[in-house]
């Protein structure tokens, strides 16, 4: 029997788990994250009005309830209380580490600390009720806000502040989040890119939702659209940057009007410092840029400042070091050789990655099924040495020997029911748990983890 760790629960993880109790008979696999709910970003990170993709969750459900495949929710990987990467390592055969990328990329610019700036990681964390999120009133005296990036996450959280409480109370958005979004006062959102709509890094379908949203109409600039070179013919695009430009060009020929709030789709435009009044961000000053001629633009030495009380930057994820686990810094990743850990360049035994922090934050949802499988391969083509080495039979209580009490698969059902009921006592469906102090006493409720 080959006994195995994957650390984190969502889509790299769960792929993981899969390939493994799929491929081998003899695998068994315990899933540990360190929160006490599964699914990663599918849970954490997409958009609470896209159901379609949340729906994900049934399917990595299905693999956690393997029965060769066991879910250990609430334990801490590193850290100061956390259970060390050595330890670990004498308790599983291997370790497959799908802990993604955790934080995300910094502009770099003056002004990026004041209060009012902040990630589109902070804000999507909030509204989707990650426990480590902060209610810092992201949109409290909020007029025009400006989303920097043009991607899907970026248009997520544009659309998200473009919605009303109407749209936004079928959803599982925590309460405080509702009540905050639904009070809005804001009125103008900026998404902005630093290059022209040909590049942007957004489906067709994500920015299509903008247009179809009930009390928010879209602008565009068609003299920023004509800087782009393909704009004017976008025939030789691949298909999913022409799509994007015929999408454009209808709304730049017929801008929606009448509407309560209103998207401004901004391009060739790069931040170069975030303006502060009263102490905290008041404007965004922005460098008109053109084309290089190579796929990259030059500044121009034009400037245009634009009214915002908050700023999301949605520029990238970053992987962080885990400790005890060797990192690159310049990519953001381990180091490793077809999904094996590489320490000095050597490959550690029993250790592996999956995800994106063995990739980077690159791809889709899907894009994790093909990298996992490259990682399950090489541990499988290693079983027969990894094996051989002793671990204790019940994991669990070397767990908790360790001081570590995980939240098993009867914990996170538990923690389901509270949502349900939550979500039944405000007259609403599903409602999340924001916190950690409500998701502990929810899971509590179940029976212990064997």
């Amino acid at each position: 029997m080959l006994r195995v760790a994957v650390i984190g629960s969502g889509p790299s993880g769960c792929y993981t788990a899969q390939g493994l109790v799929q491929q081998d008979p003899a695998v068994h696999v315990d899933v540990l994250d360190r929160l006490p709910c599964p699914y990663g970003l599918v849970r954490y990170g997409v958009a609470p009005d896209h159901e379609k993709i949340k729906s994900l969750q049934n399917n990595l459900r299905a693999i956690l309830e393997h029965e060769r495949v066991r879910f250990l929710g609430g334990v801490q990987i590193g850290g100061p209380s956390g259970l060390p990467v050595a330890r670990l390592l004498e308790l599983y055969h291997a370790v497959v580490y799908c802990v993604g990328a955790a934080t995300d990329r910094h502009l770099g610019i003056p002004g990026e600390r004041l209060p009012g700036s902040w990630s589109a990681t902070e804000f999507v964390s909030w509204y989707s009720a990650h426990p480590d999120a902060v209610d810092d009133g992201y949109v409290r005296d909020v007029r025009s806000a400006v989303v920097i990036g043009v991607g899907n996450v970026a248009v997520d959280v544009t659309r998200m502040l473009a919605r009303g409480a109407a749209e936004l109370n079928p959803t599982d958005m925590p309460e405080a989040a509702l009540a905050a979004l639904a009070a809005s006062r804001v009125r103008e959102i900026h998404m902005v890119g630093r290059r022209g709509p040909s590049q942007a890094r957004f489906t067709t379908k994500e920015l299509r939702e903008l247009g179809a949203l009930p009390d928010a109409g879209v602008v565009v600039d068609p003299r920023e659209l004509a800087l782009d070179p393909a704009y004017g013919d976008p025939a030789e695009l691949p298909a999913a940057q022409r799509r994007n430009v015929e999408v454009l060009r209808g709304w730049a020929a017929a801008p929606a009007e009448g509407r309560a709030r209103r998207i401004r789709l901004r391009f060739f435009l790069r931040p170069v410092e975030l303006l502060p009044v009263d102490g905290r961000v008041g404007a965004v000053r922005f460098e008109r840029t053109v084309p290089d001629g190579h796929g990259g633009v030059t500044g121009t030495g034009r400037y245009e400042d634009v009214e915002a009380q908050l700023v999301l930057r949605s520029v990238g994820y970053r992987g962080v070091p885990l400790e005890g686990l060797p990192f690159d810094a310049a990519t953001g990743t381990v180091p490793h050789q077809q999904g094996r850990v590489l320490r000095d360049g050597a490959v550690a035994r029993g250790e592996y990655v999956a995800g994106w922090i063995k990739r980077g934050p690159t791809g889709v949802i899907g894009t994790n099924r093909p990298c996992a499988k490259e990682t399950v391969t090489s541990l499988l083509a290693d079983a027969p040495v990894l094996a051989g080495r002793p671990v204790p039979e019940d994991t669990v209580a070397a767990l908790r020997a360790e001081g570590v009490e995980p939240v098993g698969w009867a914990g996170w059902r538990a923690i389901e029911r509270a949502e349900a009921e939550l979500g039944a006592s405000l007259g609403r469906g599903v409602v999340k748990l924001p916190d950690w102090d409500s998701l502990r006493a929810a899971a509590a409720a179940a029976a212990p983890t064997s």
